[in-house]
This record gives C-alpha cells, structure tokens and sequence, in this order.
C-alpha cells in the first residue's frame, strides 16, 4: 500500500504538459491545417462564383421589371445604372428596381451589361478574379448564359 501511495503522490505533483508533448499537439495540428487549409480555400473560391450567379439572377429580374414598364432593356451604353437612376429616354420607368444600387461582383468589380446580348437577349457578366475573359477557378466567367 505503501508503493501505491508514492506513485499517486507523484503523479499528483506532476502538473502541465512535457515540451515533448506540446511538440506531438503542433505537429498534429500543423498536419490537420495543411491538409483542410487549402479544402477550404477552395469552398471560399467556390463560395464567391455562386454569390456572383445569385446578384446576376437579381440584376436578371430588375432588368425584367424594367422592361416591362419602359417595354424594352436599358442599351448597352445606360448599363445596370439605369436600374436605380432613369435614364432620359426611359418613358414609363418606375424605379428604383434594385433595393440597394447596383451591387459590385464578388472580387470588387462591376458587372458587365450588354444588350443585345451575344449569348442571350441580354447579357450580364464578370471576369471573375483576374478581370479578364476566360479562366477557371476564381478567374473563372460568370454570366447570365
């Protein structure tokens, strides 16, 4: 009984954590971030071009409304400002058609109008990341077609 009561009592002083087993706790965790670090930056990427198709589908509908009391789409040259703001040729425009001003896209950048359009009647488009045509990832084109 006397042995036991030693081994408890030392146990019982020793308090914290070795310098050994801090270092095994960062390298496993060092392990785990280098491998969902780059997962999740992958989701964030992904995250920005289904944000970028959800403002296009409202710019789609304001666009919409838009037509329906002028009874044609803004020209190309008015752009998605003439959603907020009436253009002078624009008979029968009630706006504003979008809540809160026509939004940047998900990297900082205007969104793209022309009408007519080359893949649709209009067209609504981003360049993504890199602001030029083409790319995948983050670069990629994001457009009402």
């Amino acid at each position: 009984m006397l042995q036991t009561t030693k081994t408890y009592t030392r146990r019982r002083h020793r308090q914290g954590f070795t310098l050994v087993e801090l270092l095994v706790v960062l390298a496993i965790l060092g392990l785990l971030a280098g491998l969902i670090g780059p997962n999740m930056l992958k989701q964030l990427g992904g995250a920005k071009t289904k944000t970028a198709k959800v403002q296009i589908k409202d710019l789609e509908q304001g666009l919409e409304m838009y037509k329906l009391d002028v009874g044609r789409f803004p020209s190309t040259s008015h752009g998605l400002s003439a959603l907020v703001q009436k253009p002078g040729d624009a008979d029968g425009w009630n706006g504003p058609y979008l809540k809160s001003g026509v939004p940047k896209d998900p990297w900082k950048n205007d969104y793209l109008y022309k009408y007519p359009g080359d893949h649709g009647e209009i067209d609504i488009f981003t360049y993504g990341l890199d602001g030029a045509p083409g790319g995948e990832g983050e670069n990629v084109d994001v457009g009402s077609w």
